[in-house]
């Protein structure tokens, strides 16, 4: 498992773009881990699944709603990843206004999950190999701050536990 102090994997994952703009087309494109961790300070979260339960009403809501005061904080960039692919992802942040504050990574064949040895295996709830919930504050690609949740459990990855890390430097 991925430890403080230790550097992002370097893990092509995806994301959905709406609007096109130089250098990103419309629809998914691959987004590196870590050349795009570097240079910045990123507050990461994962979960198990896009439109799930705690995920949808929780964790993600709880992000944007601190959005303002993680980017007064010293945030660059809020990234939200999860097993799922971009266009699932993509949608899903349409549905919950992520746009311009969370980036919706899509992590489709569960590469990033692996490479930081955060995986959950729920293939006896037919969800097959997905993320654990965790949350890491990374600066210029190495991690500061680590929070794995117990399964089934959001204590530790959420927004407020987040802002107050990212405060405490």
């Amino acid at each position: 498992m991925i430890q403080i102090g230790d550097r992002l994997p370097d893990v092509t994952v995806f994301e959905f773009v709406d609007v096109e703009t130089p250098g990103c087309s419309l629809g998914p494109n691959p987004v590196q881990t870590a050349q795009a961790a570097a240079g910045k300070k990123v507050a990461l979260f994962a979960l198990p699944g896009a439109y799930t339960p705690t995920c949808s009403a929780k964790h993600v809501p709880g992000y944007l709603e601190r959005f303002a005061d993680l980017r007064a904080a010293g945030v660059d960039e809020i990234w939200c990843l999860s097993v799922n692919d971009a266009f699932v992802m993509g949608a899903w942040g349409r549905e919950l206004g992520a746009a311009g504050k969370v980036r919706m990574l899509g992590d489709g064949s569960a590469e990033f999950a692996k490479a930081v040895g955060l995986t959950l295996d729920l293939t006896a709830r037919g969800l097959g190999l997905r993320s654990n919930r965790y949350s890491m504050w990374v600066v210029d690609g190495v991690v500061r701050t680590l929070n794995v949740e117990a399964p089934g459990a959001f204590a530790v990855s959420d927004a407020a536990t987040m802002l107050g890390q990212v405060r405490a430097g």
